[in-house]
């Protein structure tokens, strides 16, 4: 039994202790750094090269025919982890049961086609880092708006810098709260609707930032909310069109 149906029947039998399970094994990842950003070799071999957060999305990347992308493009990728793909089959599966079609049981079961528009989302020529991008506040876009990019599938997406505020004695009566003076974290956002390209956005921040394998950049996406193609609507309609559940 391969990675992903693991994961589909861990989930079926109770999803307190697929929680449980997924905080103990995530755990320093969501709150640690990356101590090292240079890597000695490609974009895939890194991925490759972390199976506890991307070995579901290394085969993803296999089943889209995209291993020359990130071998040798030069490329800034927003990667996704495995925890983001499984909830979006699970959203995808949930709309085929409702509508009596047959599920997707391993990752195969979905069109290559549908793999590459989806990973394509996350894909941009050129390399870009942090310190790259222009400030971004998603209650103030007026002012700090990040910037627009075109992702590989053509896609409009946003990319920015978000500046945290700066809290001293927090939760106190000498509490002091500093804009924009605190840690700086990249968000890319997704623009589902160009006649209003400042709304509705769906969000994803980054949780690593800046890791330099020899042919681009990756920054690693948070898995907390993030479903991957970031509009389950929109991957769920781009499986189906594909033949899914037929």
């Amino acid at each position: 039994m391969n990675k992903f149906n693991k994961n589909i029947l861990l989930l079926s039998l109770g999803l307190v202790t697929g929680l449980a399970f997924s905080c103990k094994k995530y755990e320093h990842y969501i709150d640690g750094g990356l101590k090292e950003a240079k890597f000695d070799g490609t974009i895939l071999q890194y991925l490759q090269a972390k199976p506890l957060h991307f070995d579901t999305l290394t085969q993803v990347i296999k089943l889209a025919g995209m291993e020359s992308t990130f071998s040798s493009d030069n490329i800034t990728f927003f990667a996704p982890t495995d925890p983001t793909i499984n909830r979006a089959i699970r959203t995808l599966n949930k709309e085929l049961r409702s509508t009596g079609k047959d599920t997707v049981t391993k990752l195969s079961d979905v069109k290559p086609a549908v793999w590459k528009t989806a990973l394509s989302l996350y894909i941009f020529k050129g390399t870009n880092r942090l310190k790259d991008y222009s400030q971004v506040d998603t209650l103030a876009l007026n002012t700090y708006r990040g910037q627009g990019y075109i992702s590989y599938n053509g896609a409009p997406m946003n990319i920015g810098v978000v500046y945290n505020d700066a809290v001293t004695n927090a939760g106190t009566a000498n509490e002091v709260r500093v804009k924009y003076a605190g840690y700086r974290q990249l968000m890319i956002s997704y623009i589902p609707d160009l006649s209003r390209p400042q709304a509705l956005w769906i969000n994803a921040p980054v949780a690593s930032s800046d890791i330099n394998p020899t042919n681009g950049i990756v920054h690693a996406l948070k898995m907390e909310k993030h479903s991957f193609g970031f509009n389950s609507a929109y991957f769920n309609s781009i499986a189906i069109e594909n033949g899914i559940g037929n």
